[in-house]
């Protein structure tokens, strides 16, 4: 029988360019990740939307 383990300590946020897109890993509060695939475009949309609530 395999062992449980607890869904806790799934990381930071990781961002990575793979191929022709950036992946985004956002670890969720009841476990798990969200995994998002953007493009240049829209990653950089995405940082001036977050800038703008953030500041």
């Amino acid at each position: 029988m395999a062992a449980m383990k607890p869904r806790t300590g799934d990381g930071p946020l990781e961002v990575t360019k793979e191929g022709r897109g950036i992946v985004m890993r956002v670890p969720l509060e009841g476990g798990g990740r969200l995994v998002v695939e953007l493009s240049a475009t829209e990653a950089n949309a995405l940082s001036e939307a977050l800038s703008a609530v953030a500041s």
